[in-house]
């Protein structure tokens, strides 16, 4: 019997606003010098995304992600040792927890869950304190798990243990929803746990369960 879920945050729960998109981009790097092309964003990003590699033991490793943001910079035409410094500054927006927006879908999801009884935890790799995160955007969890305080990131199984363990469930009494089908299903599914990616767009038409909304969610989950 399912007794909880476990949620991811970005890109399932929240999109990140203008600091860390496109124009956010253009805007750091004028403060450093350099002059960026919002249009060559996507393109640097999905560039960045192929050359990301987690740290060999799944560690939370912050030089990863600057080095990341790095990528993304110079991918958008920024040269010399600006990028560096101009990556940093951004890893810093990543932190701030009003430089993210609630999808509309996310609080009835949340209202939806709770309804059936279930306890809520939040899973997420990243910078941010993400009790503060919740306690900021008003969620109603029960714990939040992130990887930046816990010192491994998903899909490492310790990661999704500790919130299991908080939540005082089992795998085989849990699901975890996210984005990633790395991160958050393989992972999840290797313990154990039922999963259900949240493909908002449409970039795996050939996943078995998956759900565009949130609206869906709770259908997948057999809760409907």
């Amino acid at each position: 019997m399912l007794r909880a879920v476990l949620l991811d945050v970005d890109f399932t729960l929240f999109r990140p606003g203008p600091e860390l998109g496109p124009a956010g981009y253009v805007r750091a790097g004028a403060r450093h010098g350099l002059t960026l092309d919002a249009a060559r964003h996507t393109d640097a990003r999905l560039a960045a995304l192929e050359d990301l590699q987690h740290h060999p033991e799944l560690e939370h490793d912050e030089e990863i992600w600057v080095t990341f943001t790095e990528d993304i910079v110079r991918g958008m035409g920024g040269h010399g040792d600006g990028p560096r410094a101009c990556a940093e500054d951004i890893v810093r927006e990543w932190e701030r927890h009003e430089n993210f927006f609630l999808y509309d879908d996310a609080l009835p999801a949340i209202a939806a869950l709770r309804s059936h009884g279930l306890r809520i935890a939040l899973v997420s790799n990243g910078q941010r304190d993400l009790e503060e995160f919740a306690e900021h955007h008003g969620l109603d969890v029960d714990v939040c798990v992130g990887s930046v305080h816990h010192g491994y990131v998903k899909p490492h199984r310790s990661i999704f243990e500790a919130a299991l363990a908080a939540l005082d469930v089992s795998p085989e009494e849990a699901a975890m929803v996210g984005d990633s089908t790395a991160d958050d299903i393989e992972g999840a599914r290797a313990l154990g746990m039922h999963a259900v990616l949240l493909d908002r767009e449409g970039a795996h038409p050939d996943w078995q369960g998956a759900i565009r909304t949130l609206d869906e969610l709770p259908a997948a989950l057999g809760l409907a």
